[in-house]
């Protein structure tokens, strides 16, 4: 029976360490400043808020830039840019073979503690909308309604000539009726569910036409060098705007896209509260900075 309990531990903590295995390594959190964030939380109804993938981080999607754990540090390979997706055949078939077989993997992630406490925050009020960085559907998957993917969602594919577009599993059927040979092993997850595959497995990857119109798919999210579409960012604006408040969970905000966010809520005069594990750009425009992992401080603030 000792025996037994034992194991069960292990296989626990093994579970934590692979839940958290892309979380940089930070101190645990003062009591001081989950005080400071519970008061926040508690002062203020109608909180808009922001998330960036160090949120998805603890629920084992990796980011691109944290220090020693990001897809940055352990890969030289780069995200594919916008230009180069749509330019070049080559560089899509590579795409969505490796995108493919990183799928079921990237399709079954779930939401943690930071996404269940903010669909809590939502039902009772607090919580007026969050504004993702992310494209992994985890706060949908946690239950929040009221949710702005700012990048767009991987769950989607769209056509670059018209306004069609597909559902990513029905799209995954699609692609694995034309490729029944590609299987891989998967080394590394990236954050969009991109993986590594050789030449070889990429060369004779099928990708089909829209069937709409003929024209090139991809996912329905923002590419690296690609722009924001201007009605998403009004529509942020307008909410930043009519909320009390700006709750920051899980980001350097190193992209334009999500640090501008930032100086809409300092033009609107709006309270803004950081959270997250190391520098960030917006260190200096924010009223109150939490140094801490999210899934630490967040639950304790509002006890799930």
């Amino acid at each position: 029976m000792l025996q037994s309990s034992c194991l069960q531990i292990l296989r626990f903590q093994i579970c934590r360490m692979s839940q958290f295995a892309f979380v940089p390594v930070c101190n645990p959190v003062e009591e001081e400043d989950v005080l400071q964030l519970r008061n926040f939380i508690e002062k203020y109804n109608n909180i808009c808020v922001l998330t960036g993938a160090g949120v998805s981080t603890e629920s084992g999607i990796p980011d691109y830039r944290s220090a020693g754990v990001g897809i940055y540090a352990r890969s030289s390979r780069r995200p594919v840019l916008y230009k180069d997706f749509c330019s070049n055949e080559f560089i899509r078939k590579r795409y969505w073979a490796r995108n493919y077989v990183g799928w079921p993997r990237f399709s079954t992630f779930e939401p943690n503690d930071t996404h269940k406490v903010l669909k809590n925050l939502e039902e009772i009020g607090k919580v007026s909308c969050v504004v993702t960085q992310n494209v992994d559907n985890l706060h949908t998957k946690a239950g929040n309604r009221n949710v702005i993917e700012l990048h767009g969602t991987a769950f989607r594919v769209m056509c670059l000539n018209c306004d069609h577009k597909i559902e990513r599993a029905n799209f995954q059927n699609i692609l694995k009726k034309l490729n029944p040979l590609l299987n891989s092993h998967i080394e590394m997850i990236r954050p969009d569910g991109d993986v590594d595959l050789t030449q070889e497995e990429t060369k004779g990857f099928i990708v089909p036409p829209c069937e709409n119109c003929g024209g090139i798919l991809k996912p329905d999210i923002v590419f690296f060098g690609d722009n924001v579409p201007r009605c998403v960012v009004e529509n942020v604006k307008n909410i930043v705007e009519e909320s009390s408040s700006l709750l920051i969970l899980g980001t350097s905000l190193s992209t334009f896209s999500g640090y501008r966010i930032v100086l809409q809520a300092l033009d609107a005069k709006k309270s803004i509260m950081l959270v997250n594990i190391g520098k960030t750009r917006a260190d200096n425009d924010v009223h109150i900075k939490i140094e801490g992992r999210c899934g630490d401080v967040l639950p304790k603030a509002f006890r799930l």
